[in-house]
């Protein structure tokens, strides 16, 4: 069983700062890095450390050699990564004392897919097979529909939220995997039992993950009209980073479901590899 990530890469140039800046301030950083990072990049090496057989397709732009190499070093599969001319998709993080972090997105490579770039890629995988999507590349209503066509399981992570999500028709999707603000997004509610709700109301065949932060996680699972609930708690760390938790929460949980595991199990591990995560730059 193999998983395709259609997804981003990102140069992160990752800002330590005393707070947050405010509009109109220039305010001095503490430490400047540029790192690896980007939703996709992050999911698929999560996969892979979890021991998913994982591809990753998508754009590479200039400068974005570094982000090949760390997928290969990682036992990543990147066939379907084609070069392209365009600036390597980027993000601008600022990291508070907390662990919190601002981020701004670049799209740059990662919004340079091609229809035929799409089909050509989906024609290497068969039903059966399992799909990751973002919403940091384009043309995402026609990987899912093709996807859909072949009979693929789809999970997205509709992040960044934004009006395009309404173009991606959610009844072909198995699962999404959403933090609390972007199931309000989606939803219009607040708390996770409502936004729940209000997910399963809409699309009844849909899977879904909520994860909370400090908070833990909830999912409820649908399976033959039947609907299993489960809730893991955060494990307790000192954050130093919160940087890419959830996109390692995702490849951890979904591996899980790949490996056949209970529903509670996959967000046990997915939970326990966040929070590792959480706790280095």
């Amino acid at each position: 069983m193999r998983i395709l990530n259609f997804g981003s890469l990102n140069l992160d140039e990752v800002y330590q700062v005393p707070r947050f800046v405010r509009p109109g301030e220039t305010l001095g950083v503490l430490r400047h890095e540029v790192k690896a990072g980007g939703k996709g990049l992050n999911q698929s090496i999560a996969l892979a450390r979890a021991g998913a057989e994982v591809w990753h397709a998508g754009c590479m732009g200039h400068g974005g050699e570094r982000l090949r190499a760390l997928l290969r070093e990682n036992g990543v599969n990147d066939t379907f990564l084609l070069p392209v001319d365009e600036l390597q998709g980027s993000a601008m993080i600022q990291v508070d004392p907390n662990g919190e972090n601002a981020i701004l997105l670049f799209g740059g490579s990662n919004r340079c897919l091609t229809e035929a770039q799409i089909d050509r890629t989906l024609d290497a995988f068969s039903a059966g097979d399992w799909l990751l999507l973002q919403n940091e590349v384009n043309l995402l209503p026609r990987i899912v529909e093709r996807a859909w066509q072949k009979g693929m399981r789809i999970i997205l992570n509709p992040s960044p939220y934004d009006e395009s999500l309404a173009e991606v028709d959610f009844r072909h999707l198995s699962w999404i995997l959403v933090n609390e603000i972007e199931a309000e997004q989606l939803t219009g509610r607040r708390e996770p039992e409502a936004a729940w709700a209000a997910l399963h109301a809409r699309w009844p065949a849909l899977s879904a993950v909520i994860t909370l932060g400090s908070a833990g996680s909830m999912a409820w699972q649908v399976t033959g009209g039947e609907i299993l609930a489960a809730r893991q708690e955060a494990c307790p760390v000192q954050a130093v980073d919160t940087t890419g938790a959830g996109d390692t929460y995702t490849g951890y949980f979904i591996s899980g479901l790949m490996a056949g595991l209970p529903l509670a199990a996959c967000m046990r591990q997915a939970a326990k590899a966040s929070a590792i995560a959480v706790t280095r730059l």
